[in-house]
This record gives structure tokens, sequence and C-alpha cells, in this order.
């Protein structure tokens, strides 16, 4: 039996007639300071954000790609001031027009000042910014908050939505559940004691036309 023998000039590594290994690609550095850029503005382009939310945002792909690449982390996260500061700069960052659109979406879906307050909170807003966000949106619309309450009374069935015989026995729970929705005592009241949920329903449509 003849033990194969490789040809003059094969390439080390690979048996006689098959194909030779592909090399390693280079790691990509996805922690530089102009793929945390490309990475930032992607992000911009799909979703609003807040300069705190974007860090944490960039500060978790630091983490993911250090794991994969092998760069120091570190060295990335001290990119960050100067990036966002540049995204500032350029009007792609804006703390101010992201709180008043966000505060406006969560308005349109029912929630109460408190929450869209505490929303802004939780997405990296400033308290300053958010105080004087929720402030502009209830000078815009003052009886938002009734038809935000009108709106959960109704997702939830309470007051008006409930059969006749629950409304007494269930009262003051149902004006519980909009107090820990964020809505004052008055608008609560005034949306349980609804005297039926055509009536709270029309009155609700004539405040937002208001």
């Amino acid at each position: 039996m003849r033990m194969s023998q490789k040809r003059p000039g094969a390439k080390a590594g690979t048996d006689d007639g098959d194909t030779p290994s592909k090399p390693a690609r280079a790691s990509r550095d996805h922690t530089s300071a102009a793929a945390l850029e490309t990475a930032a503005i992607d992000y911009l382009a799909r979703y609003s954000s807040s300069r705190i939310q974007l860090r944490r945002v960039l500060e978790r792909r630091i983490r993911r790609w250090a794991e994969q690449d092998g760069t120091d982390p570190v060295a990335a996260r001290g990119l960050l001031p100067d990036l966002l500061a540049k995204l500032e700069r350029n009007g792609l960052l804006d703390d101010r027009r992201f709180a008043a659109g966000h505060a406006a979406s969560l308005q349109r879906r029912g929630r109460s000042l408190a929450r869209i307050k505490l929303g802004l909170a939780q997405r990296g807003v400033a308290g300053e910014i958010a105080t004087e966000t929720v402030k502009e949106l209830a000078a815009g619309n003052p009886a938002a908050d009734f038809a935000a309450a009108a709106n959960h009374a109704r997702r939830r069935r309470l007051g008006p939505y409930r059969a006749p015989a629950e409304r007494r026995e269930r009262r003051d729970k149902d004006l519980a559940s909009l107090a820990r929705a964020g809505f004052a005592y008055e608008t609560a009241r005034r949306v349980i004691d609804a005297a039926s949920s055509a009536a709270l329903e029309a009155a609700a449509a004539a405040t937002e036309e208001d």
C-alpha cells in the first residue's frame, strides 16, 4: 500500500486535492470613535432618544462588542461625552425636542400628566425639562387629564362602565384605580360618578374638541 504524498508546492495544512482553508478574518473594532458615531446615527435614524437614553444604548453595545472583539470597553466609553456633545451641536440629539414629542405621544395614549412626567424621567430626561414639558402640555390642553381618565375608565370597565348594581359597591376601588394612574381626585370623581358611559364619552369628546 502506497502512502499518499503531497504534491510539490502544495500548501501546508491541506491534504492533496483538498481546498485550502480560508484565512481567518481580522476582528473588527466596533468601539472606535467612527464606529460609535455610525452606531449612534443609525439608532437616531430609527428612534427618538434623549441624551441619557442614547448613552445607555451605546454603553450596552460597547460591552457586547468588547466581548466579541476583545477591545477595551473603558477606552470606548471615554469617547462617549465628545460624541454626544457633537450630536447635540449638529442637532441630531435634543432633549427638549425629544421630551415634547414623547410627552405628546403618551398623552394621545391616555396617560395622566403625572405618568407622562414619570415616563420622561424613565427615558433619561432631566427633571427641569420634564416639568417644563408637562406644564406646556397642560397649558395647551387643560382638559387632557379628564379625557385620559375617561379613557382609562373605559379600558378598565370602571364607574359608569360597570353594571348598575356594582357601581356603588366598587366606587372607592374605582377611584383608587384612577389615583394610582396619576389622576387627581376631582378628575377621578367626575369620571367615576358620571351618569352613564355615554354621558362620560360625550363629555370627554367635548373637552378634546375645545
